[in-house]
């Protein structure tokens, strides 16, 4: 056995006949990430990692505007990437590639910090009720039962038997 492994080469075959197997099923994007996770696993267990991960992970992002400035208006929230005011982040956050939970641990906000301005959200949602969603068919809203109300017991399930001669 040849103690002079190439990482590289050898993540590739890996990399490759995983793809030979009929049993998998990826997209195209895919295959890049997979063959770095290849090569990082090979040259870990080779002995030849780079600590080139640590760094990345260790990168911190300064944020554009402060949380209480991002919050300010109930017209618009404030993006702590590019310091400009959006309705909602959510397709802002996936042009740079993030989830609204990454964007909070980037920027390490509470769970609660929202993604929409608040005047965006009741206008929204005066909308909705105004088009009829949340309402039955005779325009009554819909009660939910509590935990409290007494339910009705149901019935046994029948069957029926047939008789065979």
């Amino acid at each position: 056995m040849n103690d002079d492994i190439n990482a590289v080469e050898l993540a590739a075959e890996l990399t490759a006949a995983w793809l030979a197997n009929p049993n998998t099923r990826t997209n195209a994007e895919d295959v890049p990430a997979f063959l770095r996770s290849m090569h990082a696993a090979v040259a870990q267990l080779s002995g030849t990692a780079t600590s080139a991960a640590p760094e990345e992970a260790a990168q911190s992002y300064e944020p554009a505007v402060t949380v209480r400035k991002s919050l300010a208006s109930p017209d618009h929230i404030i993006s702590m990437i590019d310091g400009k005011p959006y309705k909602t982040l959510r397709r802002h956050l996936s042009g740079h590639g993030l989830t609204a939970e990454e964007y909070r641990a980037r920027y390490n906000l509470k769970a609660d910090y929202p993604m929409v301005a608040p005047t965006y959200s009741e206008a929204r949602r005066t909308m909705a009720k105004s088009i009829g969603l949340g309402r039955n068919r005779t325009g009554q809203t819909i009660k939910r039962p509590t935990d409290d109300s007494p339910k009705a017991p149901r019935k046994p399930r029948v069957t029926k038997v047939t008789e065979e001669a």
